[in-house]
C-alpha cells in the first residue's frame, strides 16, 4: 500500500513539469449590454472600442436568438444601433458582443437569378446560396483616376430614350416622376433588352408591396431575364434598417462584377423610400431634423451611394457599373428636398409626366425637362447622325401644339411642323415589355425625321412602323445587319434604307387604298341580304 503512493520528490517533479509546459490561450471579448430598445433601435452601454457600421449581434435573454445590430450612432457613453431583425424579443441587460465587421454581404454569380434579402439571404423559397466571397456593402467609391469617360452606349431598347435621352456604360441616369407614370416599366424594360449582352442586372426594390415585386419578378421570369438578374428586395413591411441598407447592398452585389471586368446595371426603385427610412431611423436615434424632417447627412445618403456607379479604366478591367435610380415625386413637384438632391447627383434624369401618360402618350417622356449630360457621346453614330434634330423638333412641336389650340387658322409651315410633330410623336409610342433592337430604332426614327412618313395618317403611324419593320427584315436584311455592325449611316447603307422606304411606302399605299376601295362589312352584308331577297 505505501509503495503505490507517490513520494514527494516524485510528486514535486510531476507539478514543476506541468507548470513549465502551461500555456494559456488568453482571449478578450468586449461584451456590453443593451440599455434599451424601442423602435428597432437599441442603446448600447460598454462597447466603447466598436467602429461606425460595425455588426454587433445581441443574444436575447428570453429566447437564446442571436440579433444582428448596426452600430450607427457612436456617442459618448453609449451606441445606437439599428437591428437587423426581431426586436421585440430583446429586453434591458441582454448581452451585445462585437464581431470585427463591418456590415458586408456574400456576393459571386450563384445569385444570379436569385431573389433575397439585404443581408444575402434568399426569400424565393430556394435553396441557400453557396458562396465563398464577401464584400462590405458601403464602401468609397473608385477615384478619378480609376475611371475613363463613360463613352459605350446602354441601350433600354425604348426608342424615346436611346434616342434623345441615351444612357452610357458608367452613367447615373434618373428617372424621375409621379407614381404610376410608367417609371418601374423603363426600369423593367431596361433590364429585359441587355440580354444576350453580357451586362448583369440587380434590381432593388425599397420600400414596395410585396405583390408588386412579385409581379416584377415573374415579369423577367417569363422574358427569360432572371438568367442574368439579381433582386434584392426589402418590402413595404420589413424593417426601416432593411429599407436603408437595400441600394447599398443591391450595389455591393453588382460591383463584385464590375471588379471582375464586367457590366452591370443596378436600379434602385425607389430611392425616396429609402430617404423615408433612414429618416425614420434619424429621428429615433434623436439626430437633428432638417428641411422636410430628414437629417443633415441625407444628400451624402445618396451622393456617397450613386458615385459608386463608374466605367473603371481598362488597366482595371474595363468594367463598368450603371446606376438607374428611381425617385418619386408628389404632384409633379421636381423642386422638392429629394428629388432636387438626386438630380443634382446624377448625369441625367428622364422626367414622365402625368399629362402625357393619360392622354395614351407612352413612355410618358416630357422632352423638354429630361436630358443626359453624357449625351451623344454615348450614343450609336447612326442614332446621332438620324435623330440629333429629333429632341429639338419635339420640344418645338410641344410649345407649338400649345399655341395651335387658339388660333384659327395656320399658315403653312407651322400645320406642317404639327402634322410632323404628330407623326414623331406616334412613332415613338411603345408598348410596355416590347424592347426594339437599335438597328429598328434607327431605320423607324429615320424614316419619320426625313418626312417619309408626311401622306401616311396619324392613326396609321403605329401600324405603318409594324409593317414596315417587318418588310425591311424580310426584304432588306443587310440594311439591319449593317447598321449593327457598322455603327454608322454610310452612303450605301443610306441608300438602301431610302429604297426599302419608299417601296414599302407603295405598297402600304396600295393596300390602303385597296381597303378604303372595299365595301364595309355592314354595307356587303346589307347588299348581301337585298340581293338574297330580290
Amino acid at each position: 500500500m505505501a509503495d503505490s503512493q507517490l513520494r514527494a520528490g516524485e510528486l514535486k517533479g510531476v507539478l514543476l513539469a506541468q507548470i513549465e509546459n502551461y500555456e494559456e490561450a488568453l482571449q478578450a471579448e468586449e461584451v456590453g449590454e443593451v440599455l434599451e430598445v424601442k423602435d428597432g433601435v437599441a442603446r448600447i452601454y460598454g462597447l466603447t472600442k466598436a467602429v461606425a457600421s460595425e455588426m454587433l449581434e445581441i443574444t436575447s435573454s428570453e429566447t437564446g436568438e442571436v440579433v444582428v445590430a448596426l452600430a450607427l450612432n457612436l456617442e459618448e457613453d453609449n451606441i445606437g444601433a439599428v437591428v437587423m431583425g426581431e426586436w421585440a424579443g430583446l429586453r434591458e441587460g441582454d448581452r451585445v458582443r462585437r464581431t470585427g465587421r463591418v456590415l458586408d454581404v456574400p456576393v459571386g454569380d450563384a445569385y444570379l437569378g436569385r431573389v433575397v434579402d439585404p443581408l444575402g439571404a434568399p426569400v424565393d423559397g430556394g435553396s441557400p446560396v453557396e458562396t465563398t466571397e464577401r464584400r462590405q456593402i458601403d464602401v468609397v467609391a473608385p477615384g478619378i483616376v480609376k475611371r475613363q469617360p463613360v463613352k459605350e452606349p446602354l441601350q433600354t431598347g425604348i426608342k424615346a430614350i436611346d434616342a434623345m435621352i441615351p444612357i452610357g456604360r458608367g452613367q447615373r441616369e434618373l428617372i424621375i416622376g409621379d407614381r404610376q407614370t410608367g417609371k418601374t416599366a423603363i426600369a423593367v424594360d431596361a433590364i429585359i433588352n441587355q440580354k444576350d449582352t453580357g451586362v448583369v442586372c440587380v434590381y432593388c426594390a425599397v420600400g414596395q408591396r410585396a405583390g408588386n415585386v412579385a409581379a416584377v419578378v415573374e415579369t423577367l421570369r417569363r422574358h427569360g431575364a432572371m438568367d442574368y438578374t439579381i433582386v434584392v428586395a426589402a418590402n413595404a413591411s420589413d424593417p426601416a434598417p432593411m429599407q436603408y441598407i437595400a441600394p447599398y447592398s443591391a450595389t455591393a452585389l453588382a460591383e463584385h462584377f464590375m471588379w471582375k471586368g464586367r457590366h452591370a446595371l443596378v436600379i434602385y426603385d425607389d430611392l425616396s423610400k429609402q430617404a423615408q427610412a433612414y429618416r425614420q431611423l434619424s429621428l429615433v436615434l434623436r439626430r437633428p431634423p432638417g428641411r422636410e424632417a430628414y437629417p443633415g447627412d441625407v444628400f451624402y445618403l445618396h451622393s456617397r451611394l450613386l458615385e459608386r456607379a463608374a466605367k473603371l479604366s481598362d488597366q482595371l478591367g474595363g468594367g463598368s457599373l450603371t446606376a438607374l435610380p428611381v425617385i418619386e415625386t408628389q404632384a409633379g413637384d421636381v423642386s422638392a428636398y429629394i428629388p432636387t438632391n438626386v438630380i443634382s447627383i446624377t448625369d441625367g434624369q428622364i422626367y414622365l409626366e402625368p399629362d402625357l401618360f393619360n392622354s395614351g402618350v407612352r413612355p410618358a417622356v416630357n422632352v423638354g425637362i429630361s436630358v443626359s449630360r453624357v449625351g451623344g457621346a454615348a450614343q450609336v453614330k447612326a442614332m446621332k447622325s438620324v435623330a440629333g434634330r429629333l429632341r429639338l423638333d419635339l420640344a418645338q412641336f410641344r410649345a407649338m401644339e400649345t399655341f395651335a389650340q387658339f388660333a384659327s387658322d395656320l399658315d403653312a409651315a407651322t400645320q406642317q411642323q404639327l402634322a410632323r410633330g404628330q407623326r414623331t410623336v406616334e412613332m415613338l409610342k411603345q408598348p410596355q415589355y416590347r424592347p426594339v433592337p437599335v438597328e429598328q430604332q434607327i431605320i423607324a426614327i429615320y424614316a419619320v425625321v426625313n418626312a417619309h412618313l408626311d401622306d401616311v395618317d396619324v392613326a396609321q403611324v403605329r401600324a405603318w412602323e409594324r409593317g414596315f419593320l417587318e418588310f425591311a427584315q424580310a426584304g432588306y436584311g443587310d440594311v439591319l445587319t449593317g447598321l449593327r455592325q457598322e455603327g454608322r449611316l454610310t452612303d450605301d447603307i443610306e441608300a438602301r434604307l431610302k429604297d426599302c422606304i419608299e417601296q414599302y411606302n407603295e405598297t402600304f399605299r396600295a393596300e390602303a387604298d385597296a381597303a378604303r376601295a372595299a365595301p364595309a362589312p355592314a354595307q356587303a352584308a346589307s347588299a348581301r341580304t337585298a340581293e338574297a331577297g330580290a
